[in-house]
């Protein structure tokens, strides 16, 4: 069942590094201007996007396999026909690496089978849900 209440979702804010997966150039864009809100919130931002080489003034990242640092949490900006995929590497990376502790697909992003696959491996998974929006609504 992905996470729902208020106290699972503020815990996950305590994640430090943050592993955005589709995170754009383009401002304006939603998978931009949202990790812009999480450097500004003090996060580590590390882009996943194949198709450029910087983005928010960070190396940006062919794939979650090739991310050099340690990841807490994987945030996905792909459409949903993607998500299992991604899902499926974040677990494996996980299992082989023991870094990544949840999977938060942003919102209109859903895929109840991948959140089976995450949580059965321990990760804990949100779906369908704006990560600026909650942050701010409790965090601040």
């Amino acid at each position: 069942m992905p996470i729902t209440s208020d106290e699972a979702l503020r815990a996950l804010f305590d994640h430090e590094t943050i592993a955005v997966v589709g995170c754009s150039a383009t401002e304006g864009k939603a998978a931009h201007d949202i990790p812009a809100y999480m450097q500004r919130h003090g996060y580590r931002v590390i882009p996943v996007n194949p198709f450029h080489d910087e983005i928010l003034g960070e190396t940006a990242y062919d794939s979650l396999e090739d991310v050099e640092a340690d990841i807490d949490l994987v945030d996905v900006f792909r459409p949903s026909a993607e998500a299992g995929d991604i899902v499926d590497d974040a677990i494996d990376r996980a299992e082989s690496r023991g870094d990544i502790e949840a999977v938060w697909l942003q919102l209109g992003i859903r895929d109840d089978e991948a959140g089976a696959r995450a949580e059965a491996a321990g990760l804990d998974y949100v779906q369908d849900t704006c990560f600026k929006v909650e942050h701010s609504r409790l965090v601040g």
